[in-house]
């Protein structure tokens, strides 16, 4: 086979397996889709589970290529997609579940819809760490609970990879910004435009008082599931609205009930198990590419670099936890 047909990727053969790193045939763009040749692949907690086989609801038949985060150039386009050329550089959430090729590869066939300009101010490893944080902060701020101006949003883990965007969207939407994290992201937090605050120091109900007079926020974003859920029905006011991204657990509903309070569940994914709703993905990273070239968000990214050979150790790394930021692998 011509080494012009061909490329380089990372192959998981069985779940919990060393990556294979292999060349293999490149993908050729089919109708609707573009063939991005890809420069860096984002790395999210969700991708460790994949690999491991403990996300269900992220299903990806093996043997695969997983990632689902990339940044890149477009190389060609298939019939029918109008809003890209070669050269193009682009970003998107783009594969790594439902059967569709993953990032952690030199090429992929993605469809257009997916994807968006990058912003011209990130680099490529900077834009291939946003895709899946980005478009889960903002269809939970956005399109679920309708954030408004002035509004008291608070961000649970909200130094996490989801949490450190949605505290700059709502931010960068005029809403005042409060994020509960531990002591020691403080200062990151006050840096993103939000006032923070030490679970560790203060409970739900003091906080409640303490920043609300105890009325509650107005919106609630959980980032972290669990017991972190039940708080935040606790946290919101009356009226207001708790979205989860996390939400896949057994919670009592009458603290939400009692304050006639609503609730939202996000699972950014369905647009690439589904096709559904696929066309609204590259909307949001329309909005994504437009806040990031106006300064008002920017994802943070942990310095320590990996290639395609040491995508193992990428997943080690979250898994040990301690991150300074999104992790990304150079793929070139």
């Amino acid at each position: 086979m011509a080494t012009d047909t061909l490329m380089t990727a990372a192959i998981l053969e069985t779940h919990g397996a060393v990556f294979r790193v292999a060349p293999i045939a490149r993908p050729v763009a089919a109708a609707g889709q573009v063939l991005v040749r890809i420069e860096a692949s984002g790395v999210n907690p969700l991708d460790t589970k994949i690999h491991a086989g403990e996300a269900a609801h992220a299903r990806h038949p093996l043997p695969a290529i997983l990632g689902i985060d990339l940044a890149g150039v477009v190389e060609a386009v298939g019939p029918g997609v109008s809003g890209f050329r070669r050269g193009d550089e682009v970003y998107g959430m783009t594969g790594g579940v439902g059967g569709l090729q993953g990032s952690l590869a030199e090429y992929a066939a993605v469809d257009a819809r997916l994807l968006a300009p990058k912003p011209a101010n990130l680099s490529m490893r900077e834009a291939a760490a946003l895709p899946l944080i980005f478009i889960t902060a903002w269809e939970g701020l956005v399109d679920r609970a309708k954030i408004q101006a002035g509004q008291k949003v608070l961000v649970l883990g909200g130094a996490g990879g989801v949490g450190h965007v949605a505290v700059q969207i709502a931010h960068a939407l005029g809403a005042e910004v409060f994020a509960v994290d531990s002591a020691t992201k403080a200062e990151f937090l006050i840096q993103l435009g939000a006032k923070p605050i030490d679970y560790r120091a203060m409970t739900v109900e003091q906080y409640v008082a303490h920043h609300t007079g105890g009325r509650g926020f107005d919106l609630v974003y959980d980032t972290v599931g669990g017991a972190t859920l039940d708080g935040a029905f606790q946290a919101v006011g009356r009226f207001g609205h708790v979205v989860s991204c996390l939400g896949w657990g057994t919670h009592a509903l009458a603290p939400l009930s009692f304050r006639a309070a609503t609730y939202s569940g996000v699972f950014t994914l369905l647009p690439m198990l589904t096709g559904e709703g696929r066309e609204h993905h590259g909307e949001i990273l329309r909005e994504a590419t437009r806040l990031v070239e106006a300064g008002k968000v920017a994802p943070q990214l942990d310095p320590r670099r990996f290639t395609l050979e040491t995508v193992a150790d990428a997943y080690q790394a979250i898994r040990n936890g301690g991150l300074a930021g999104k992790l990304v692998v150079d793929v070139r």
